[in-house]
């Protein structure tokens, strides 16, 4: 059984698309190769900058012969259905079998199809793949039509066997397939001959090249921290620049630098950030004072002076860059120091978040008011939060957020402490972002939690209430990961928030402009009590009665002020919720039956019951209870259905005409007994192995008891009594909604 070798060599690929290029190659080609009947052992992708390769093993010499017979159509039957038929298999009439069968004579086909050896396929699917491949982008280079990520020089393409290796016959775009390919651009020498993988990756690391991109990343590593080592300092792990870095060269060199004396004091951050963004240095840090004190660079030469000019021409454009970061950090420090973060968030007064949500200033406004409103319900000081809240974006003002725009909050951070402010506001500026995604720390301090939570609820409130809604894969403004936020700081905090009442609060402020300092004095005690109370609560009908005295302009809004839009956005978290608990083996069905309960938006309360109700179903009890409870629903359904009549109450164990009954009645009492209290007290579990235990029960009376008997009293008696069952368990979650 033959091998293939495929490499397919350009000019360099970007870091960010080999990895994805290679296993499309590889996905391709073999599926090509499988599609056309032809299997293989095992296959292996592999890419550097200047050359995706693939390695197919126990390849089939040929594609087996094959044979296939067609039913068609009755011979008399119309023309055009013959036609199609024939269309379909491919053959002519005078090809096609007549042969009788209870119908009367039919039309059948015989298609065979020739075995093709290894070679044709090869040279067919690669074709195909390389004319096909989907890069992110490409480019088309002289005056050929072929598309590649970059100008594509060469085609290695051979089948190896015990016998010797052949070159596939393929020809693409003026480029012929080959045996030949070349090494390192610099240190390569002349370009050589393989016959077989194992032949083709030993010369290829004679002609310094490391073929394997996880072989690079390792030897970067391993050199990187010994040569760190020797120095008494630590290389600072970023696994996403190794991966990059490893794209960036063929045969590694890594040479390791000082940062000038002048630099030391800038933050660590900075530092990192500057290297890593401009230059795809590695941080070294000196592991007694944690400061940041040298570089690791990766060459992809090796010179005669083991580095040397490589590593002044790096340090001379890092200095240059670091001079700039300089520059800015004691120019935005002296600006907090002198004038306060105040004097940043002014600005944003000019910069244009929405062109319908107004600017960054507004939304500053909108984030403290709501921040304060959160304080007490996370446990901070609304005062420290509505200040947090004030500066948590001035930094976007500043010249060194300007510069690295991923610094953001962290300045904030380093800024409000410089300007003197307290520890929970500058903390608070760096942690409001987070999370950012599923796997981001989340903010535990309760003055960062209102802002964090203000700032999100901001976000997706306002687009709601401009109907800029993701549809489909579209997110343009990240809502999703906002919600996800919102739903994550809620439970790893252990929230107890009434979601709907902030959102009804904070999408009335992006709905109403207030006319003078009264007007909007009285809006704010009106949005403060909704936030606390709904939108129904005694205290804000009162506000409101009140205010139709001094008709504001804002009263219309409040009055006319559907739930629809605030629903729609609190099933949004329920979505996102479904998809944050879907690791911990949560299924939809599950959250579906707690969220038909009370107090839905309460994210915290639905996921306890949730993770209750799951353990209970993870059960054979609980598994069977469901089965019992859906029983007793479909016949008391039907019954009701069919008489007209609602059987909810009634149901006396007097009228129990076996044990099963009885048994069932006493059951139940001692359910009801435990799952109330239970319920009120919020001990879920408590309350999901009471009603599991009913299984038993319920099981015995349906083996035992027929409920429709001919008894009228003793019939109705029953149905009431399967009434009972329904809402007891209907006391826990809504079973009708769990799958099985």
């Amino acid at each position: 059984m033959p091998d293939l070798l495929i490499e397919l060599f350009s000019e360099e690929i970007p870091a960010r698309m080999q990895a994805r290029a290679a296993e499309d190659l590889k996905k391709l080609v073999t599926n090509g190769l499988v599609e056309a009947g032809l299997t293989y052992a095992g296959a292996a992708a592999f890419s550097t900058p200047r050359r995706l390769t693939l390695a197919v093993e126990g390849l089939l010499a040929a594609s087996p012969a094959t044979r296939e017979e067609r039913r068609g159509p009755k011979v008399d039957a119309p023309e055009k259905a013959i036609e199609g038929f024939l269309r379909g298999a491919g053959v002519t009439r005078e090809q096609c079998e007549v042969r009788e069968d209870k119908k009367g004579a039919v039309l059948y086909a015989v298609i065979e199809k020739p075995g093709r050896a290894a070679a044709e396929i090869v040279a067919e699917v690669l074709e195909t793949t390389v004319r096909n491949f989907p890069w992110p982008k490409s480019m088309r280079w002289g005056a050929g039509s072929l598309r590649w990520v970059r100008p594509l020089h060469r085609i290695l393409c051979v089948l190896t066997t015990e016998a010797g290796s052949e070159v596939v016959p393929l020809e693409i775009d003026g480029i012929w397939a080959g045996k030949i390919t070349q090494g390192h651009r610099f240190m390569g020498g002349a370009p050589f001959e393989v016959t077989s993988f194992e032949d083709y990756e030993t010369k290829l690391k004679r002609s310094k090249v490391i073929l394997s991109p996880v072989e690079r990343a390792e030897t970067i590593w391993h050199d990187a921290t010994n040569r760190a080592f020797a120095a008494g300092l630590e290389v600072v792990e970023d696994r996403g620049l190794l991966a990059e870095v490893s794209g960036l060269v063929e045969w590694p060199v890594v040479l390791m630098g000082k940062i000038g004396e002048d630099f030391l004091g800038l933050p660590p951050e900075v530092l990192q950030t500057s290297m890593k963004e401009h230059q795809k240095f590695f941080s070294v840090k000196n592991p007694a004072s944690g400061r940041i004190e040298g570089f690791v660079t990766v060459a992809n030469v090796e010179t005669a002076d083991d580095g040397a000019t490589i590593l002044a021409g790096n340090d001379k454009v890092l200095s240059a860059r670091l001079s700039d970061a300089k520059f800015f950090w004691e120019n935005d420090l002296r600006v907090a120091k002198q004038d306060g973060l105040e004097a940043w968030t002014a600005r944003l007064a000019n910069v244009t978040f929405h062109n319908k949500l107004g600017s960054q200033k507004d939304r500053i406004d909108r984030i403290a008011a709501l921040a304060r409103e959160i304080a007490p319900m996370v446990g901070a000081d609304a005062d420290l939060a509505e200040q947090a809240a004030r500066v948590a974006k001035a930094d976007l003002s500043s010249e060194m957020v300007y510069e690295f725009p991923e610094l953001q909050g962290l300045m904030g951070r380093y800024y409000a402490e410089a300007a003197g402010l307290p520890a929970e506001v500058a903390a608070a500026c760096q942690e409001h972002y987070s999370p950012l995604g599923p796997s981001d720390d989340v903010p535990t301090a309760p003055v960062s939690v209102a802002v964090a939570l203000a700032d999100k609820l901001d976000t997706l409130t306002g687009f709601w209430a401009i109907d800029e809604k993701p549809t489909g894969s579209k997110d343009p403004y990240a809502l999703r990961r906002a919600a996800l936020g919102v739903t994550r700081l809620v439970l790893a905090n252990g929230l107890r928030l009434h979601l709907d009442r902030l959102v009804d609060a904070q999408l009335l402020r992006h709905q109403i402009t207030t006319d003078g300092d009264k007007d909007a004095a009285m809006l704010d005690d009106l949005l403060r009590e909704i936030a606390h109370h709904g939108v129904f609560g005694s205290a804000a009908r009162t506000i409101i009665e009140q205010a139709k005295s001094e008709a504001p302009s804002w009263l219309p809004v409040v009055e006319n002020h559907a739930p629809d839009v605030s629903d729609d956005l609190v099933a949004f978290f329920h979505d996102r919720l479904k998809v944050y608990l879907r690791d911990e083996g949560i299924r939809h069905d599950v959250i579906d039956a707690v969220l038909a309960m009370p107090n839905r938006d309460d994210l915290a309360l639905v996921v306890a019951r949730a993770r209750a109700l799951m353990e209970v179903l993870n059960t054979e009890d609980g598994a069977n209870l469901v089965q019992g409870f859906k029983r007793a629903n479909n016949i008391l359904t039907q019954a009701e259905e069919k008489d007209g009549v609602e059987y909810s109450f009634g149901a006396d164990v007097k009228f129990a005409e076996t044990e099963e009954e009885k048994a069932l009645f006493a059951a139940l009492d001692t359910a009801d007994a435990s799952i109330k209290p239970a319920m009120a007290s919020e001990e879920f579990a408590a309350a999901m192995t009471a009603m599991a235990a009913l299984r038993g029960p319920i099981d015995a009376f349906f083996e035992a008891v027929q409920v429709n008997a001919e008894n009228a009293v003793v019939r109705r008696n029953r149905l009431n009594l399967l009434s009972r069952i329904r809402h007891t368990c209907l006391q826990v979650a809504d079973l009708t909604r769990v799958e099985g």
